[in-house]
């Protein structure tokens, strides 16, 4: 096969002609193969000679009999590292530049990956970064012996055979995957290096862990190209919600990393009796149950990225918006025992197609369960397990657009209690107006105890629309184009939800699927005023004055966390405080000249304290 066919760039024509060997790739079973090393192979190490390292393993890869199960030797690597990506050219970024981080310029950096790749067998393949029509023609160039991560990036993104290329395929975007310059270069640091040069988005992977790069570079070239022509790709999933009544609701939920995205295509998780376990008081020791005889049907539409495109958006006041990947990368630390989420087991312990596992642990021709987690430490269990699920093999997936009727964001609180109070203030769920909830798509908490990167402390934020880790440009765009979309899609209906705790109880990812129960049977979130009471907390909307689903009642103390007494009202009020801290601290920064008026009306009305009636007057609802 003839790689010239791919029109690559000078650059990238000048490493595949200098190169041992080219490998053509047409498919992901081809890079199956390759990943274990070979087809007579059951397992592989993944390894590179590195001066004063010696041969150092990255990863070991085990064929198992529902794919491959990979295992990275540093624990390190086993999370995405929030602070990997870095900027290497001279075009607007709010990000670290390779130039202030490591006091050189990437040019040098460039050249010498290069060489490198010059002395590799390379894999080379075809994909489109997001949908035709809507994203870029990309290559990505790895080499033979990190066949996995080739393997998860085809999963993730897809392939276009090289004989079945589109007649206008220009690449406009290449991956470089340099794995040695972890070692070589970053001190062991997962980096990740974007740079757009004469209208070529450049990204190179100087690790092996797909998140930063296979998984999230590729949204960050999404997110740069969307910056200049006007609209967004979400981090999001979406799922239609088809309730026994046949009525049906599409829920779009937001959030940072460990904000609940996955969880909310998953079933509610039922206690061995079929009831829910609504919450733990971690004081008292009291637990709490539901009873909700018969679920929801769930139709997923997409995992983490949503694209928000002027081609399928539609005329109903609603924000319409349809799947950016080819694979979703499901995290399953919470499903630690089996019969925890029967669908995905099931799914993944048997699927149509070979899945990629990461942070499991399997044997080579055994079967990946994806409730046996590899172990950081004796007794800790690594809290990013993860499998990439083609979206192909997952039952009833949506594939065209939706339009969105509830728009959800999802927090990880820590525990709130008088002794010690904390922002883990945020009630069951809470009804948000438009321009508030604009500002929480600004601030992004990360929140408590992220599984899904590297530790940080205390309350930090992601950034615009929970994405800002991802941007390669402007933060200040990327919110005036997410205050487009909340101004203008007005019967789109806005809601909260907490996950982990809500004040002194332990709950889990549970007020997500009662949340998601109860918008569904009742239409959707919009509700009467006699319905719904301002929060003490105005940054918080409005909470429910009662709930019920399914004639069951919810306490009181689950909506309004300062009724909890194990809070009160105090430490209720020094939460607040934590939260209006956070929210003017995030906020400033967005106060540029190029901010929307509108938008600098709303920042300034967080930042002076307003009312929500305050907020609500900003963007009036439909």
């Amino acid at each position: 096969m003839d790689w010239h066919r791919y029109q690559p760039p000078l650059d990238v024509a000048a490493i595949l002609d200098a190169c041992p060997r080219v490998i053509p790739v047409n498919s992901a079973d081809e890079l199956l193969e390759l990943a274990c090393g070979g087809p007579n192979s059951d397992s592989y190490e993944v390894a590179h000679d590195i001066p004063g390292l010696g041969r150092y393993v990255e990863a070991t890869v085990m064929r198992v009999r529902n794919g491959i199960a990979v295992n990275y030797t540093d624990p390190y690597m086993r999370r995405r590292d929030p602070d990997c990506l870095v900027v290497g050219d001279d075009c607007p970024t709010d990000k670290d530049t390779f130039q202030r981080r490591f006091g050189r310029d990437f040019a040098t950096v460039r050249q010498e990956a290069f060489d490198w790749l010059k002395g590799q067998e390379l894999v080379v393949f075809a994909f489109v970064a997001g949908k035709a029509g809507m994203g870029l023609h990309a290559l990505a160039i790895a080499p033979a012996n990190a066949g996995f991560f080739a393997f998860g990036l085809a999963l993730l993104q897809g392939i276009l055979p090289l004989d079945q290329l589109p007649a206008d395929f220009s690449p406009r975007a290449i991956i470089y995957v340099v794995p040695p310059f972890r070692h070589t270069h970053f001190a062991g640091r997962q980096v990740v290096v974007h740079n757009r040069v004469s209208g070529l988005h450049e990204m190179f992977s100087f690790n092996l862990y797909p998140g930063p790069s296979a998984k999230k570079g590729v949204y960050g070239m999404l997110l740069d190209l969307g910056e200049r022509e006007g609209w967004v790709t979400a981090h999001c999933s979406t799922v239609q919600v088809i309730t026994p009544y046949d009525n049906v609701v599409t829920i779009m939920h937001e959030g940072a990393s460990g904000g609940g995205k996955s969880e909310m295509l998953e079933q509610v998780h039922r206690e061995p009796d079929g009831r829910l376990l609504l919450g733990e008081n971690l004081v008292t020791g009291e637990k709490r149950y539901l009873e909700i005889p018969r679920s929801c049907e769930l139709i997923p539409v997409c995992d983490d990225m949503a694209l928000c495109h002027p081609a399928v958006q539609g005329n109903n006041s609603k924000l319409w918006l349809m799947d950016a990947e080819e694979a979703w990368f499901v995290r399953v630390n919470h499903i630690n025992y089996y019969g925890a989420h029967m669908p995905l087991e099931r799914l993944t312990a048997q699927p149509a197609a070979p899945l990629l596992f990461l942070n499991i642990d399997a044997v080579p021709g055994g079967r990946a369960l994806i409730w046996e987690h590899t172990q950081d430490a004796p007794g800790k269990p690594c809290p990013n397990p993860r499998v990439i699920v083609p979206r192909h093999i997952v039952p009833n997936v949506i594939n065209g657009p939706v339009s969105v009727d509830v728009r959800s964001f999802g927090v990880r609180t820590p525990p709130c209690t008088r002794e010690k109070p904390s922002y883990g203030i945020i009630g069951l769920f809470h009804l948000l107006p438009p321009a508030l909830a604009w500002l929480w798509r600004l601030v992004a908490p990360r929140g408590h105890e992220s599984p899904s990167i590297v530790d940080t402390v205390g309350l930090s934020s992601e950034g615009v629309g929970s994405y800002g880790p991802f941007l390669v440009g402007r933060q200040v765009p990327q919110a005036n184009l997410l205050l487009e979309q909340f101004a203008t899609y007005k019967r789109t209906r806005h809601v909260l939800i907490p996950n982990q705790h809500i004040g002194a109880w332990r709950v889990g990812f549970m007020p997500q699927w009662i949340a998601r129960e109860y918008l569904a049977r009742r239409g959707g979130a919009k509700f009467k005023p006699d319905q719904i009471r301002q929060a003490r907390c105005p940054l918080l909307g409005y909470t429910l004055h009662q709930l019920h689903v399914e004639g069951r009642m919810v306490a009181r103390w689950f909506l309004q966390v300062d009724t909890q007494p194990e809070v009160g009202e105090e430490a209720y009020d020094q939460g607040a405080q934590i939260l209006y801290n956070f929210f003017r601290q995030c906020l400033v920064p967005y106060l540029q000249t190029d901010l929307h008026p509108l938008g600098r009306q709303i920042i300034e009305c967080c930042l002076d304290g307003g009312r929500l009636e305050d907020y609500e007057a900003l963007i009036p609802g439909e």
